[in-house]
């Protein structure tokens, strides 16, 4: 009787979750299949993405319009040491409305013309011969700039590269994580087969079964938990990418990181020959030196030399007749020296050496914190790589510990709480060490990024 009841109530409690689960189960399939037909799923490998995203980066195009900016006001500077040249052309009428002039009753009076006209024509060239070198200082110092410009865009770019990078490394987390979800869903679900079977044979109860069920909604919730995240980060690294919307990315599978890192001191020497920021301040300081040379030569005399034209026409029409106009040219050089600068820049000289001074302590700062940051990211690597070795250790450990749960709970040894338990934490194991070997990929870019050489790996 009391098998014929369990029987009963068996049928009706399958009949009812199939009647509940089974339009849950028509709308994933649903939406799962509209989802893969509208969108387009691509395979990216790391240098892929990376390719893509500095090709489409807009904030790359902006540094790389600031570099050109630099490298026209460059050739700007290189255009202040050509001659100098100017035409004018002047035509002049003139109504004399009293045109009788008498000074002394005695003398004659002097009949002026009622009108009269004149055309003056200038052609002139001039060259600098010698400024004080302040040409030369301001060519040297555009040049310097442009360098500076393309420093800012070689840390643009790293920072981008870094940022995909990153995005990448997360995304392909996620995915492992996705996909250590669907196996332990699996095994869940021949543990359920099994546990209904013993049910039916009644070697366990009821609760043992509705356990196992649980365990599976648990582990479904962070399946669907993951695919939202996914799904965020997909469409983020979409548009670091410049790709369409409904582009659904996957990553690689990815190599084992090193078991070992590198000695600290080479990516400290790494560090101090590329930080962009570090170049960028001794550019600058070179700047500065060539400003205080600037001024000092302000103070200098200025030597120039140029040769002008004259046409004067006082009869007026543009082409005079025969002896009607005279066309004197003019060579000269000139000397000038505003001597006042020498007292008038001594102040201003002092302000360009603390500019410079100010500099060469910023670079200095700048060198700690570069030492700091090296030290702490390859300390944070270190430990990932650390990390994964006791996880390694925790799976194989987690697996045994499963296998020996799985047999005693066969054997009615171990209760279908402590089965769940096994399973749970081999399958917490498990995402762990593909979280960490993603971690330790992501900490080795951060440590290659604060060494200046992430765009170069």
């Amino acid at each position: 009787m009391k098998s014929k009841l369990r029987n009963l109530f068996r049928q009706v409690e399958w009949s009812y979750l199939s009647q509940l689960y089974k339009p849950i189960l028509v709308i994933i399939l649903g939406v799962h299949s509209f989802t893969a037909s509208a969108q387009n799923v691509k395979v990216l490998a790391l240098s892929e993405a990376v390719d893509l995203g500095v090709r489409n980066s807009k904030n790359l195009k902006l540094a790389q319009s600031k570099i050109d900016q630099a490298i026209v006001r460059y050739h700007q500077a290189l255009d202040s040491r050509l001659p100098t040249g100017s035409v004018s052309y002047t035509y002049n009428h003139a109504e004399i409305l009293a045109n009788k002039v008498q000074l002394t009753p005695e003398q004659q009076p002097v009949i002026l013309p009622k009108h009269a006209d004149a055309a003056i024509g200038i052609a002139g060239l001039q060259e600098v011969l010698f400024a004080g070198n302040k040409l030369r200082y301001a060519r040297e110092s555009t040049q310097l700039l442009t360098d500076i410009a393309r420093l800012d865009a070689d840390k643009d770019q790293e920072e981008i590269i870094y940022n995909i990078t990153n995005a990448y490394y997360n995304l392909y987390k996620l995915q492992q994580s996705k996909k250590v979800v669907d196996q332990n869903l699996q095994a869940i679900d021949r543990q359920i087969k099994q546990a209904q079977r013993f049910f039916e044979q009644g070697i366990v109860t009821k609760n043992d079964v509705l356990r196992f069920q649980l365990q599976r909604s648990n582990v479904e919730l962070s399946g669907v938990d993951l695919e939202t995240n996914r799904k965020i980060v997909v469409y983020n690294l979409g548009i670091l990418l410049g790709l369409p919307d409904n582009t659904d990315l996957q990553t690689e599978e990815l190599h084992n990181p090193v078991s070992e890192a590198p000695a600290l001191t080479s990516f400290m020497e790494t560090a101090f020959a590329n930080r962009q920021e570090l170049k960028s301040l001794s550019l600058n300081s070179q700047v500065a030196d060539l400003n205080i040379k600037s001024i000092k030569a302000d103070a200098m005399p200025t030597v120039l030399v140029g040769t002008n034209a004259y046409y004067v026409n006082l009869k007026g029409p543009f082409l005079p007749q025969t002896n009607g106009f005279i066309a004197p040219v003019t060579a000269a050089a000139t000397v000038a020296w505003n001597f006042d600068r020498i007292w008038q820049n001594k102040n201003k000289i002092s302000e360009a050496r603390i500019q410079k001074t100010q500099l060469d302590i910023t670079r200095d700062l700048t060198t700690d914190q570069v030492k700091t940051e090296v030290n702490q990211n390859y300390q944070n690597y270190v430990k990932a790589l650390e990390r994964i070795k006791i996880l390694e250790t925790s799976i194989v450990q987690a697996r045994e510990n499963d296998r020996t749960t799985a047999s005693q709970y066969q054997n009615k040894v171990a209760t279908a709480t402590e089965r769940v338990d096994a399973q749970s934490e081999l399958f917490q194991a498990q995402i762990n060490l593909e979280l960490a070997r993603a971690d330790a990929q992501i900490a080795y870019y951060t440590l290659l990024k604060s060494t200046g050489k992430i765009s170069q790996k």
